[in-house]
């Protein structure tokens, strides 16, 4: 019973939602049809480290239709769903995840997910967030010089993947490099992940050719606007239970993401204000008529604060401090240290309460002065953590995005280390796939038009590189 869920009864359940999903995601579905007699994937394995959702769960089966041999974990301690993950280790396929895991079990579960039964590792990463792509190269970086894991830290969750790879070494010294001599290549979701890999470019640490999944436009605003515009107030709404009308409202950056959370924030009637760094998104934000301003300024007024760059210390233990009485605070960037909650927890007299569990994490932190303030979700990523995440339409515009990835990565193993921008024309294919589930009909262009414009009749309306 190669898998770990919170209760394997809950199969049923996921089945009838996954079956509910399959409808809303034509695209993963016709990627099926079209590549099932091909197998494109056959004999590759590939471990996934993205939430384990009922969406993730037709991405999961659509890998293995292709012929994919895969392991799977979550890319967050409270985003699984337990019955998607409990259909999807019935149905055969490894999985390690359950939604409430502490820190520990987290990346233990990253650890069973890269290790397949043979002790050997993937061929293919399928990655959101990079923690898949951390534990490797860690651990390969560990290997040639074991003292990086005794460098002091104050973050806890440094010192447990410390801790784990230094039980990886004492039991093979040379695992994580011949996991790499296997690895072909890997594909990342998400905004802060891609940051990632373009550093670990530049500075000459990347092992393997990389795809980033998250640049193509039907992903990124797709699943960036369009998914955060459904699923931010979902998140709020069922932690809060509040009404978001008549509300101030700060959203910490105006990218794709922040873009997303103020429209849904706005259509909730809430009066909305936007901090920006970029003075090109700050004067879009203007133009759609948001008050930019800083956290300084906005701690003053703000009754709900969400935080998008997936950045560090953009909400910090001096802005709670100064917040008005039962403020929200929460989070939809990738990662848990947007809002410093370590130093939260450690603030002098500060009592916290849990109002909901795991199932649905809300925290009331009380200051000594009296004001209290709500952490949703520990600081994670609220819409999944509080919520069901985005929809399944627009997780099937980014799912078919890492199916295509994949696919690519198979046919090119000897691509150099790089990261790499998936082709336009496959962009604008994923687009294509979803446009008759809408009732949408393409215009198209007459030869004489094409000859006018200079661009060929179902081809890219600008060149692009493919390296990023």
């Amino acid at each position: 019973m190669d898998y770990k869920v919170k209760d394997i009864n809950l199969a049923a359940f996921g089945r009838q939602e996954i079956a509910i999903a399959e409808h809303e995601m034509p695209g993963l579905m016709a990627i099926r049809e079209k590549y099932a007699k091909e197998q494109p994937l056959k004999g590759i394995k590939i471990s996934g480290s993205l939430h384990m959702t009922i969406q993730t769960a037709v991405l999961i089966e659509t890998l293995k239709a292709l012929g994919a041999d895969i392991r799977w974990a979550s890319c967050n301690i409270f985003s699984t769903q337990d019955h998607a993950a409990a259909a999807i280790a019935a149905a055969g396929v490894p999985v390690f995840a359950w939604k409430g895991e502490t820190l520990r079990e987290y990346w233990e579960c990253t650890l069973k997910m890269l290790t397949f039964p043979d002790g050997s590792g993937p061929n293919q990463i399928v990655d959101d967030g990079g923690d898949a792509t951390l534990m490797i190269h860690r651990g390969y970086a560990a290997e040639n010089n074991p003292a990086i894991l005794d460098e002091p830290s104050e973050v806890e969750e440094v010192k447990i993947i410390n801790s784990i790879l230094k039980e990886q070494l004492a039991r093979d010294n040379q695992h994580w490099h011949k996991v790499v001599a296997d690895l072909r290549g890997i594909s990342e979701e998400t905004t802060t992940g891609v940051h990632r890999l373009l550093h670990m470019e530049k500075k000459g640490e990347l092992l393997v050719q990389a795809i980033n999944v998250n640049d193509a436009v039907t992903k990124s605003k797709f699943d960036n606007i369009y998914g955060c515009r459904h699923s931010l107030t979902d998140g709020i709404k069922r932690a809060m239970d509040v009404m978001l009308a008549g509300k101030t409202a700060m959203v910490c950056g105006y990218g794709d993401v922040g873009k997303g959370c103020a429209e849904a924030l706005h259509n909730e009637r809430a009066r909305v204000l936007v901090s920006e760094v970029d003075p090109i998104c700050a004067l879009q934000a203007c133009m759609a008529g948001f008050k930019v301003c800083t956290m300084e300024n906005a701690v003053k007024e703000a009754d709900v604060f969400v935080t998008t760059t997936g950045n560090c210390n953009i909400i910090t233990i001096e802005h709670m401090a100064a917040m008005r009485d039962q403020a929200i605070v929460c989070n939809i960037g990738h990662f848990d240290n947007e809002i410093e909650v370590n130093k939260l927890e450690k603030f002098p007299g500060i009592v916290k309460e849990e109002i909901k569990g795991s199932f649905c994490p809300v925290h009331k932190y009380t200051f000594p002065d009296g004001h209290s303030i709500y952490l949703l979700a520990e600081g994670r990523l609220v819409n999944l953590g509080c919520a069901t995440g985005h929809p399944s339409f627009v997780m099937s515009t980014s799912f078919c995005n890492q199916t295509l990835a994949h696919i690519d990565i198979a046919r090119n193993p000897d691509r150099a280390v790089g990261v790499y921008l998936i082709d336009k024309k496959l962009d604008e294919e994923v687009a294509r796939l979803h446009l008759a589930k809408l009732g949408a009909e393409l215009t198209r262009l007459t030869q004489e038009q094409a000859d006018y414009i200079g661009v060929e009749i179902d081809g890219p309306y600008k060149s692009q590189e493919y390296r990023y």
